[in-house]
């Protein structure tokens, strides 16, 4: 869409206004989506849920892209939206699940790679695509998208379903079936389901037949009141960090550097086309870059590491990019410092967000979770972070042009540094613990997980 707007404003004649709403209300319908995708995920299913996503998209990208004028455009952005909610959701939850305590960090930052590597093969085809004519070129940018859609929802059967979904519905037999396909050994399989059972609230020495014929699970029914009403203190804990974690993700300003991208070279200097188009899509390149660096650190260095280290250089980056926008606007003539302090800013700022606190976030807030509250705790997760990302991305023209574009990115960069704080006194580390053994980490009250740290290291 980043490159998409730049045509779409030109053939359709659209206001600033429209091209905010536009931008933004894609993730406003994905707010919807994702906070009802952890109902219908416990209800029929992780693997079934993942299609029902590709097909509500698939509907989402036709629209797109044979969409005659304006209305029919939001519309179709708003379908893709609501399956995007759906995805965003169910993805890290699944890769969770299905992964063992030694490559959870990998398998659970692969949904965080491929967003990734899609903005970089938007940006590819805003280039290509480009240099069809006006009428075509963004229509064919958007519809493509439905190609994707299309391998995920026959691609999805054949993968196992979730082994602890399966544990939930009482499918005994069927989730030691899929734990044996993801382990390496049978005693490994029959280790792992005992705790996934005892994390479920099952006893070990009930039979599959009985165990089978426990309804009382099914369908996630009373999760929602056992987190606003009735939650544990473990559990408002879990939820707070949650969160925050997603709402800082996006305050922090990657909504406004990945779709805003052309409009911040230009604003820098930089006003041929050409040359936005391909300067952004050096972005793409370096975001998928520098999340495959973290894939690779997850689970050798762990998740604390990583966001310390990410979250610090995005503050200094949004510097960089503020004082360059800064010196830009305040000077008659074309600076070339300022220009390449800006480009390198952005630059410096997307490998920051995709060492760190991009995928860390997801895989985290995947993780923390209590079993029987998982999806639907990570649906109200996902859809603040959906509800941050929408507001971000349909109110940053607007944001600076009332205190500059420099003066927004001096903003970000302030939230950047309050996110330094949270992530250091509030987010334990996770790596290396069986799944059903993340929350404990919460359980003894802020910062004693630091003394329970120590106490193991000892």
């Amino acid at each position: 869409m980043s490159g998409a707007m730049l045509f779409i404003k030109e053939d359709l004649k659209i206001s600033e206004v429209q091209v905010e709403v536009l931008a933004g209300i894609l993730n406003f319908c994905a707010l919807a989506g994702s906070l009802t995708a952890g109902r219908v995920s416990d209800w029929i299913g992780r693997r079934y849920t993942i299609v029902l996503a590709s097909i509500i998209f698939l509907v989402g990208s036709l629209l797109m892209g044979f969409a005659p004028d304006y209305s029919i455009l939001i519309s179709g952005r708003c379908i893709a939206g609501i399956g995007v909610g759906y995805a965003l959701m169910i993805a890290p939850v699944y890769s969770a699940e299905i992964s063992s305590p030694s490559h959870r960090g990998v398998l659970t930052s692969l949904p965080e790679i491929c967003i990734s590597l899609g903005i970089l093969l938007g940006y590819l085809a805003n280039w290509a695509f480009a240099k069809l004519p006006l009428i075509y070129g963004w229509r064919v940018m958007l519809g493509i998208c439905a190609v994707p859609s299309l391998f995920l929802v026959f691609g999805v059967f054949f993968m196992p379903e979730s082994p602890r979904w399966l544990v939930l519905q009482g499918r005994l037999a069927d989730a030691r079936g899929v734990m044996r396909k993801v382990s390496d050994s049978e005693d490994e399989a029959e280790e792992r389901l005992q705790g996934i059972k005892a994390a479920a609230g099952i006893d070990a020495g009930c039979n599959d037949d009985v165990v089978h014929a426990m309804r009382s699970l099914k369908g996630g029914k009373g999760v929602w009141k056992e987190i606003f009403l009735h939650p544990t203190p473990t559990v408002k804990r879990i939820l707070f960090v949650a969160i925050g974690m997603h709402f800082l993700q996006h305050v922090t300003g990657i909504e406004a550097i990945v779709l805003y991208s052309p409009r911040i070279f230009k604003a820098s200097g930089i006003d041929s086309k050409e040359k936005l188009l391909v300067v952004t899509v050096g972005v793409g390149f370096t975001k998928v870059l520098f999340i495959l660096v973290a894939t690779c650190l997850l689970d050798r260095i762990g998740r604390r590491p990583l966001l310390l280290v990410s979250i610090s250089g995005m503050v200094a980056s949004l510097c960089f990019v503020g004082v360059g926008l800064s010196a830009v606007s305040h000077s008659q003539e074309k600076t070339s410092w300022a220009v390449g302090l800006c480009v390198t800013g952005v630059f410096s700022f997307i490998s920051f967000f995709s060492i760190g606190l991009g995928p860390v976030t997801w895989v985290y807030t995947s993780e923390i979770y209590p079993l029987r509250l998982r999806a639907q705790a990570a649906s109200l997760g996902v859809a603040v972070n959906r509800l941050t990302n929408a507001s971000m991305a349909t109110s940053f023209i607007s944001l600076y042009q009332a205190v500059t574009i420099a003066g927004a990115f001096f903003l970000f960069a302030g939230n950047a540094l309050l996110a330094v704080f949270f992530f250091y006194f509030l987010c334990p580390e996770t790596r290396g613990r069986p799944l059903e053994e993340v929350e404990k980490v919460f359980a003894h009250g802020w910062f004693q997980w630091k003394k329970e740290r120590n106490s193991e290291g000892k």
